[in-house]
């Protein structure tokens, strides 16, 4: 008898700027993300997901696990309370909506 193969997980990371001024602010509203937004990438398959700063710069660094990155996308896009939440981040980013300003890292190495 043979186990089920596990799903393969997709280790993904991505930059984006922040606007130097608004760098305070964006960490102030991060402080206490909205629950329904949390759940919302929970639900939506984000996994192990962690935002890094360079203040100085204003580059955030994501990194999340998920077994489809694109699909895990898409089902935080639709949902009403991503549209608010990316609304109120947007003045913060140089360009506009954060979910549309993620600039995805390839992988070329791993060790567990």
């Amino acid at each position: 008898m043979s186990a089920a193969a596990s799903p393969a997980i997709q280790r993904v990371c991505f930059t984006m700027r922040l606007r130097p001024s608004r760098v305070d602010d964006y960490l102030r509203d991060h402080a206490e993300v909205w629950p329904e937004m949390l759940a919302a990438l929970t639900e939506a398959g984000w996994t192990n997901y962690s935002l890094f700063i360079r203040r100085d710069e204003g580059i955030v660094i994501g990194y999340l696990e998920t077994e489809d990155f694109a699909r895990a996308q898409s089902e935080v896009a639709r949902r009403e309370v991503n549209t608010r939440w990316q609304a109120s981040m947007a003045p913060y980013f140089e360009r506009g909506r954060p979910d549309g300003a993620l600039d995805v890292w390839e992988e070329y190495f791993h060790l567990d």
